[in-house]
């Protein structure tokens, strides 16, 4: 079960959900194969035999399999950076959840939204990607980076805020 799901007030119900981009893994895929393909390479030269002659090739192992655990603690990294991020449009408020051991949540009222903007890049727009940016009543602007879907973000927002009306 999600935050967002245990934190509904009475009657409250979930409208759209939606989270960060795929494209936020880039950087830790391309950083996992530039070290892990480097340590499967170590650690296969060893296991093939072809290092066992060598008084290195112990330690030539040993670097290629620490290299391939810290390629995929850098996916690791990345997958629960993606993962422990929520954005969710209920038929009340906004709730947006960022972190997993430290957490931030930002929770604004529909009633209170004064506008809610989409900042999108060429490259956005093509993956589908953007920045939300949610500016309450008497508030300072709430921004949210590389969203997944933002236009539909935002439709689903306005289309809560009409139906309060």
């Amino acid at each position: 079960m999600s935050y967002i799901e245990k934190h509904l007030i009475e009657g409250e119900t979930i409208v759209y959900t939606t989270r960060l981009h795929w494209i936020v893994l880039l950087g830790p895929i391309l950083l996992a194969l530039f070290l892990g393909l480097p340590g499967l390479l170590l650690a296969g030269y060893y296991a093939a035999g072809a290092g066992s002659k060598e008084q290195n090739s112990t330690a030539l192992a040993a670097a290629g399999a620490i290299l391939v655990v810290i390629a995929i603690i850098c996916f690791a990294i990345g997958l629960v950076k993606r993962n422990a991020t929520e954005m969710t449009v209920t038929n009340r408020r906004i709730v947006v959840k960022v972190g997993l051991a430290a957490r931030r949540t930002v929770e604004m009222l529909l009633s209170r939204v004064e506008s809610i903007g989409v900042e999108e890049t060429v490259t956005g727009r093509v993956l589908g990607y953007g920045t939300v940016i949610v500016r309450g009543t008497g508030g300072t602007p709430e921004s949210f980076d590389t969203i997944a879907h933002p236009l539909e973000f935002r439709t689903r927002v306005q289309e809560q805020i009409e139906k309060l009306k």
